[in-house]
């Protein structure tokens, strides 16, 4: 909640509402989600920033002590030695913040996640 009363509605109160420290990482990751996937949605979803391309993509959320990034099962598999320093479960995973985001980490695990979501919507375009 941006001033206790309205929920936040978009990316940029979600990112303005954290504290001035964690502002400048969150707009990082953004930036480099959204450089690998330019056509994806920006919305709020689950009370958290969320990109979709025809699915839920990836979200991420500012905590007391980390940044939690969520690609969902699939994304945390497929890098799963990558990520295997930090905090996480079947979907997600914990950038702490006190050291930097492993920024090219996240562009390479949203860049798998747009495949696996264009793949899935033309698999569906073929089946109907």
């Amino acid at each position: 909640m941006v001033d206790g009363k309205s929920p936040i509605q978009t990316i940029d109160a979600y990112i303005e509402a954290q504290p001035g420290s964690v502002r400048d990482k969150l707009r990082a990751l953004r930036e480099a989600i959204r450089a690998e996937a330019p056509h994806a949605e920006e919305k709020i979803g689950y009370g958290i920033p969320t990109f979709v391309l025809g699915e839920n993509l990836v979200h991420f959320a500012s905590f007391t002590h980390h940044i939690g990034f969520y690609p969902g099962p699939s994304g945390i598999a497929a890098f799963k030695e990558e990520l295997a320093g930090y905090k996480g479960a079947k979907g997600s995973v914990q950038f702490p913040l006190e050291g930097p985001l492993p920024l090219d980490l996240v562009a390479r695990i949203t860049r798998f996640r747009v495949q696996e979501a264009v793949a899935r919507t033309e698999a569906k375009r073929r089946r109907a």
